[in-house]
């Protein structure tokens, strides 16, 4: 499991790790499958809804010390575009369609899927303008 944030604590659990840090970004690798983790999921579990518990990612993040980050749906999708190109390029993803590898959906209806959210997030807010 991953967790984005835009502060962490300076001690982390042995089960969490700073996979990559930004300027304005850390990206935590969290082991779901450690004994401690699941203590502590236990710990914080409520009932969200009737019926349904679980655990609120504020409650896990405060736990943690860690401030969550909350990006704008475009800054998303940049990243995700950016992301979708590394992908593109990648020698092992290349390796893969040299084998055989035939998906019913590719990296390119990944980036058109993107590049009309991006359309529509321009166009709401030349709307709101």
């Amino acid at each position: 499991m991953k967790l984005y944030a835009k502060t962490i604590s300076a001690t982390l659990p042995d089960w969490a790790t700073v996979v990559t840090k930004s300027a304005d970004l850390f990206e935590v690798e969290i082991n779901d499958e450690h004994p401690d983790f699941q203590s502590l999921l236990e710990e914080l579990a409520t009932e969200i809804e009737p019926g349904t518990f679980g655990v609120k990612a504020e409650d896990l993040c405060s736990r943690l010390g860690i401030e969550m980050s909350n990006p704008s749906l475009q800054q998303l999708v940049e990243q995700a575009q950016n992301l979708i190109s590394l992908i593109a390029t990648h020698p092992h993803y290349e390796q893969l369609l040299e084998t055989g590898y035939q998906p019913d959906l590719n990296i390119a209806d990944a980036q058109t899927a993107l590049t009309y959210l991006q359309w529509e997030l321009d166009r709401n807010r030349e709307h709101s303008a």
